[in-house]
C-alpha cells in the first residue's frame, strides 16, 4: 500500500526590510538572515508570492543586498529614499504590503509577515477572519508591538537562528 501525501500547504511572505534591518540591529547589532527565514518559511510548501519591501537610495551596497533577496526567490519593491527639508526621511511600505497582503493572503493558507510595527495588527485581523488564513508574525520580540502579537496566530521571535 502506498502513502498518500498530503497537499502541500501554500505561503506568502511579505518583508518590511526597514523595520528587521533597524530592529535587528538595535537589538543584537547584527544583520538578519533571509537565507535561513527562506528555508524555515518555505518548508514543504508552495510560495505564492514572496514580497520584500525596501528603500532605494542608490546606494551600491544596498543594490548588492537586494540581488542578494532576489537570488534568495523575493520580489523586491522599492520606493525612493525621500529626504525631507527638515532633515528626516520618509519610505514607508505600509500600505503597499497591507494592499499585496490582501491580494496574495487570498491564495494562501499561510501569511508569514515580518515586521514588528503595530500598524499591521489591522491587517493580521483582516487575513485571519476574511481571508481564513494562518498568520506568522517573525520579528524582535522585545521591539514588536504587543497588538501585533495578540492579532497573529503564531510569532517567531528573531534569535541566533535567523541572524548572521
Amino acid at each position: 500500500m502506498t502513502e498518500q501525501k498530503k497537499p502541500q500547504k501554500s505561503v506568502a511572505i511579505f518583508v518590511d526590510v526597514q523595520n528587521i534591518y533597524y530592529t535587528c540591529r538595535q537589538k543584537y547589532g547584527r544583520s538578519f538572515d533571509y537565507n535561513a527565514l527562506w528555508a524555515l518559511a518555505t518548508e514543504n510548501k508552495q510560495v505564492v508570492k514572496a514580497f520584500a519591501y525596501a528603500i532605494d537610495s542608490g546606494n551600491e551596497k544596498q543594490r548588492q543586498f537586494q540581488n542578494i533577496l532576489r537570488a534568495i526567490g523575493f520580489e523586491v519593491k522599492l520606493k525612493p529614499y525621500i529626504q525631507r527639508k527638515d532633515g528626516s526621511a520618509k519610505g514607508d511600505w505600509d500600505v503597499g504590503i497591507t494592499l499585496d497582503a490582501i491580494e496574495y493572503g487570498a491564495q494562501a493558507d499561510k501569511v508569514i509577515l515580518l515586521s514588528g510595527d503595530g500598524d499591521f495588527d489591522l491587517l493580521v485581523t483582516k487575513l485571519r477572519t476574511k481571508h481564513k488564513c494562518e498568520v506568522t508574525v517573525v520579528g524582535v520580540e522585545e521591539l514588536t508591538a504587543t497588538s501585533l502579537l495578540i492579532a497573529c496566530d503564531d510569532f517567531i521571535g528573531i534569535d541566533d537562528n535567523l541572524l548572521l
